[in-house]
């Protein structure tokens, strides 16, 4: 996993609504298969949750009163600094359970989100530390230590 800044990653803007946003409203904008998201952000443009279509589904299935985003948005919502490193802010996606990070600033505001798919690129399943000892090069994969480089 490389320790770049989440900044230097793609972002995506994502559609804003406020609190007070009928649910419907809200709804149309996540019917566009480009957006995976709604940041919900209160009049001081600061990201208090963030709406999903799951979250209108859920909605949908308790009552017929949508009423406000409020009833449906994820919130507390977890953030990331634009300085923070991609490992970061896989590791605070994998601990919160969700696929979307707003980047938000030192204020709450938001400079985009990143997502499971944008930072899968830059992310590693396996751990490869290369030492340059000698000749042959070696190789530490995981647990096996030692594995010349032509192996």
């Amino acid at each position: 996993m490389l320790d770049l800044p989440v900044e230097t990653t793609p972002m995506h803007e994502a559609p804003v609504v406020s609190p007070s946003t009928p649910v419907p409203d809200a709804a149309q904008h996540l019917r566009d298969p480009a957006v995976r998201v709604l940041l919900v952000c209160d009049e001081d443009d600061t990201v208090v949750g963030v709406v999903t279509e799951s979250d209108v589904v859920a909605l949908v299935a308790e009552t017929d009163d949508l009423g406000v985003v409020a009833r449906c948005m994820s919130a507390p919502v977890t953030t990331i600094r634009p300085s923070a490193t991609v490992r970061e802010a896989a590791e605070r996606m994998r601990r919160a359970g969700v696929k979307h990070l707003p980047v938000v600033d030192h204020r709450g505001v938001s400079h985009g989100v990143v997502s499971r798919a944008t930072l899968a690129p830059y992310c590693s399943r396996r751990s490869l530390d290369v030492t340059w000892t000698d000749d042959p090069l070696e190789v530490e994969i995981g647990d096996a230590t030692g594995v010349p480089a032509n192996d």
